[in-house]
């Protein structure tokens, strides 16, 4: 089926009739390259309009590209924390403990990294719309398998299949909200769309609320509730077109020799230029995903069985933190298109450590407040990752690239519940009696925790050694609260210091053009004649249909 794409779609140029040209931090030697990381964080102070001026410029196809990735990227959290909230309930259900069910959380994290690598090369090779159709059928089926699961293995095997099809979404929806809006629009957009994550995650909770355990079937209503909204998803993205950008690069392919091959040179190339930041952006995503799954995945199990909180009450509190989340994401997401990509998110990770210990400790009604700021800072860097990683990517590979370097920092961080639970039984608390049944307790907010000192010290090292305040004392006092910290095996702290030290160490591209004019990539695979042949018109507007385009 072909597609007509916006005829008033116009590439962003320079004077000379090209896209501005790329940044060329790759091609710096190692050490010029760390010389200008403190350099390059200075914030860029680009002049932003107002948000609402920003969304007014978004086209009405804009505008739907981003509501139906949003759509799925919400639906995409939501089928993920069902296990998370109901952990009690299946291994009472299953007979087995805490730490046996949170395996179902590691497999779907660990296969994740699969369906990123198979949906995202063919998103890339085929068009966003198909893989996105295919995830999402696969959603409608293993949801309803979990509801109808018997035993542990069974359910254990639907998580793993799951993960699969869930692995796929990510990227997708990235490109298909993000690829085609101005560049000034950016940032508030990726913040928008990543905060389909804390949206999904505040129906997940206020669902569990009103269908588990409010029938005979217990837990099971809400999987089986869970895969009913993805047909409507299906049926939406099924009367959308592909993005400009892709139905652009295809064109281009088809100019050269062969679509197909054109694809696979693209790919060499892409891996013969990009190795290294391919590996950096793995790494940045685990620091990420642990700090995001180290902070939520069994906070409500906390909240419960270390400080007695009743459901309601969790419900409350997990739906504050989630909208501490959505307005962190969306207002650092929206910052970083003036204070630049990076700063952002150091920034808003510091206060993030900061707020770990009244996070982790406070057992009263207060822990809302914490929960709220600390949700805030934790999905405000999140908010700023869809366009980061997005400008960071080579261009013919953007799905494919943003969606495994976020699911394969998933599997390093696919454990992190399991690791929870398993160190919070190491730090027991006396049993209590519910129903005439003993339920064993632990301290899993000593896990989740960490004193900020060590991250400030971190930081003064890291980030301006010749002008951090920190004295000797100082530092030697922070060590040996790490020492501590660490005989109490805390973690979350480490995280958030990790995070803060790749991303000052890491690349930015803010403002990279996303169309095919200035893709070197693509030029090397497809020749300069093949870009200029069907990219553009004369001037400058890009050529209305795909029907010339080859399908293979």
């Amino acid at each position: 089926m072909a597609f007509d794409k916006d005829p008033n779609y116009v590439e962003q140029r320079d004077e000379a009739g090209y896209a501005p040209a790329r940044p060329t931090e790759e091609n710096m030697s190692a050490g010029r390259y760390l010389a200008t990381r403190l350099s390059t964080l200075k914030p860029p102070m680009d002049k932003v309009d107002n948000p609402f001026s920003l969304l007014a410029s978004l086209t009405l196809m804009n505008w739907l590209m981003f509501l139906c990735a949003f759509l799925a990227w919400t639906w995409d959290a939501f089928d993920f924390f069902t296990v998370s909230l109901v952990v009690s309930d299946l291994a009472e259900d299953f007979g087995k403990t805490t730490k046996d069910i949170t395996w179902g959380i590691t497999l779907v994290l660990m296969f994740r990294s699969v369906g990123a690598v198979l949906f995202g090369i063919a998103a890339d090779r085929y068009g966003r719309r198909w893989p996105f159709v295919v995830n999402n059928l696969l959603f409608i089926v293993l949801e309803l398998g979990t509801g109808f699961c018997q035993t542990y293995k069974q359910f254990l095997a639907c998580r793993a299949l799951f993960g699969v099809a869930m692995g796929g979404i990510y990227g997708n929806c990235a490109a298909t909200a993000i690829e085609d809006v101005p560049e000034k629009a950016r940032g508030i957009v990726s913040g928008m769309l990543q905060q389909g994550y804390a949206f999904g995650y505040l129906l997940a909770t206020a669902f569990a609320r009103g269908l588990v355990d409010t029938t005979k079937h217990g837990w099971r209503p809400l999987f089986w509730f869970g895969a009913c909204p993805p047909i409507l998803f299906i049926a939406f993205r099924l009367c959308l077109p592909e993005t400009d950008s892709f139905i652009e690069r295809q064109r281009v392919r088809a100019a050269g020799h062969n679509v197909g091959k054109t694809f696979i040179s693209e790919g060499r190339v892409a891996l013969k230029r990009h190795w290294m930041l391919l590996i950096y952006l793995v790494l940045l995503m685990a620091g990420f995903n642990f700090m995001s799954h180290g902070s939520q995945d069994l906070y409500p199990t906390m909240l419960t069985n270390q400080y007695n909180f009743s459901k309601n009450a969790v419900t409350v509190t997990q739906v504050v933190a989630n909208l501490g989340a959505m307005t962190g994401g969306t207002v650092v997401g929206y910052l970083s298109q003036m204070f630049g990509r990076r700063f952002s998110i150091i920034v808003i990770s510091i206060l993030g450590g900061a707020l770990l210990y009244p996070y982790g400790f406070t057992g009263s009604k207060a822990v809302i407040a914490a929960a709220f700021f600390e949700q805030f800072c934790v999905q405000g860097a999140w908010g700023v990752i869809p366009i980061h990683l997005m400008e960071l990517s080579p261009g013919s590979f953007r799905t494919f690239v943003v969606g495994t370097s976020y699911q394969l920092g998933n599997l390093v961080s696919s454990a992190s519940s399991t690791i929870e639970a398993t160190i919070g039984e190491r730090f027991p608390l006396p049993s209590k009696i519910e129903g005439g049944k003993t339920i064993l307790r632990y301290r899993y907010g000593i896990v989740i925790s960490i004193f900020v000192r060590i991250i400030l010290c971190l930081i003064a090292v890291r980030v301006s050694p010749s002008k951090g305040r920190w004295t000797r004392p100082m530092c030697l006092k922070a060590g040996q609260d790490l020492q501590q910290a660490l005989s109490n095996n805390s973690q979350m702290g480490c995280v958030f210091a990790y995070v803060i030290v790749l991303t000052f160490l890491g690349p930015e591209y803010k403002g990279k053009d996303m169309g095919v004019a200035n893709d070197a990539d693509l030029e090397e695979a497809a020749g300069h004649d093949a870009i200029e042949a069907a990219a553009f018109k004369p001037e400058g507007r890009r050529n209305g249909s795909t029907d010339d385009i080859e399908k293979v």
